[in-house]
């Protein structure tokens, strides 16, 4: 009985302590079966407006700003929940091996990041909570989104047989974005506030609003607190309504509203460059492999080379002992031959042994992760790889394309299917 009152005064006390900090701080939304705090909006809103800051963009009210970042946090609190249903974690020592980069690539050591992270009014633990939050967002989109999205080699050829005769394919466009969006299955008065929610943007951009600071403000684009910077991006990385848009724009020039079935864009573009022709060093090689195994141990395999060596340097045909001893089946049918190749696809002992043989010389025996080599650099060359390089590029382009259109649409199905009850007003 004891024991039973006393669990129930517990119960009681944690459920009051839970709504007295509830209270505390305060409800800035109800998102489902959760809530997000004023303390959890104030803390986000004090970092965006540090980094706005940093970037030189003019803050919108703080009204508009509270919105912006309270949308984003219902966004992310979605993702957050569907990846725990679909049981993605980060583990600790993944999470730690990411901002030991973060650092490292800030060129600090773990200890100076932290201090600068504090100096800055951030605690390491709240950086690294929301770190950790992102790689969990970014494997979700990945197995959810990225990973669906095909590309066949028949797109591939059509996208570049659509940009024959194009001269700027080959250009670069530094971007700048603003979304206002529409729902699903929007009702025409929807489709009309919408219009005439972009036009009000619109007309403060043509009497000289800054882009940024409206993006900001407005923008439902996954980049709006970045200020609607998209970055540098081809033609081809572009949805075709933007592409169509953009390569009909000057530098410093803003587009008129582009209608999607997402809402109303409007795109400005702010610099624009060309690309050159890509030329790289390419060698042709080949080689035989030993591999080892528990009945073949690695002086074995460097032994046995050794001697394939000498025949070799004595007269004996490299193709056919090849094809008589290499364990790699693609190339012993082929002699050892590897073809010409571009640069780096090698792993990094095969490399090196490829940048230290002279032409026409056979190396001596190598190690690799693949097991024991001897190898014969045939020749180098310098190719053209402009082609190929286009080629991979609109591979890359039509696969990013679809991915954000794909997960656009995801993260609105995502908004859509979800009860969100904003609590604002204080």
């Amino acid at each position: 009985m004891r024991q039973t009152l006393l669990f129930s005064l517990l119960l009681l006390l944690s459920t009051s302590l839970t709504a007295a900090v509830q209270e505390l701080n305060g409800i800035a939304a109800v998102v489902d079966d959760d809530v997000i705090t004023w303390n959890e909006l104030n803390q986000r809103i004090e970092t965006i407006s540090q980094q706005l800051a940093q970037r030189k963009t003019p803050l919108p009210p703080r009204n508009i700003l509270e919105r912006q970042i309270l949308d984003r946090l219902i966004i992310e609190h979605l993702q957050l929940k569907r990846a725990e249903q679909v049981g993605i974690q980060v583990d600790d020592e993944s999470l730690n091996q990411v901002i030991e980069n973060i650092a490292r690539e800030n060129k600090m050591s773990l200890v100076q990041f932290r201090n600068a992270l504090s100096q800055d009014g951030m605690s390491f633990a709240f950086f690294r909570e929301q770190i950790r939050n992102e790689i969990t967002i970014t494997r979700l989109r990945t197995s959810q989104v990225d990973n669906r999205v095909t590309v066949s080699p028949q797109e591939v050829d059509t996208f570049l047989e659509a940009q024959k005769g194009q001269l700027e394919r080959n250009s670069e466009f530094h971007l700048f974005h603003i979304l206002i969006s529409v729902p699903g299955n929007a009702s025409p008065e929807q489709l009309q506030t919408a219009r005439d929610k972009a036009e009000q943007v619109m007309g403060k951009l043509r009497q000289g609003a800054d882009f940024q600071q409206m993006a900001v403000s407005y923008s439902s684009g996954q980049q709006a607190l970045e200020g609607g910077d998209l970055g540098w991006r081809r033609a081809g990385q572009l949805p075709t309504l933007f592409a169509e848009v953009v390569l009909s724009m000057q530098p410093g020039q803003v587009s008129d509203l582009v209608r999607s079935s997402s809402g109303f864009h409007i795109l400005k573009l702010a610099e624009k460059r060309g690309q050159k022709r890509q030329i790289i060093r390419q060698v042709n090689a080949r080689h035989i492999l030993l591999k080892t195994t528990p009945l073949v141990s690695d002086s074995e395999s460097r032994n046995r080379l050794s001697r394939l060596r000498e025949r070799i340097l004595g007269g004996a045909d490299f193709a056919e002992l090849a094809r008589a001893n290499s364990d790699d089946p693609g190339s012993a049918a082929k002699g050892g031959e590897l073809g010409w190749a571009d640069p780096g696809i090698y792993v990094q002992e095969f490399q090196e042994a490829l940048n230290n043989t002279p032409v026409g010389a056979i190396s001596q025996p190598f190690k690799s992760s693949f097991g024991w080599h001897i190898m014969q650099v045939q020749d180098w060359r310098e190719h053209d790889n402009t082609e190929e390089a286009l080629r991979n590029q609109a591979f890359q382009a039509l696969r990013q394309r679809r991915i954000e259109e794909e997960q656009q649409d995801w993260l609105r199905r995502l908004r859509d299917e979800a009860y969100v009850e904003y609590r604002l007003e204080r």
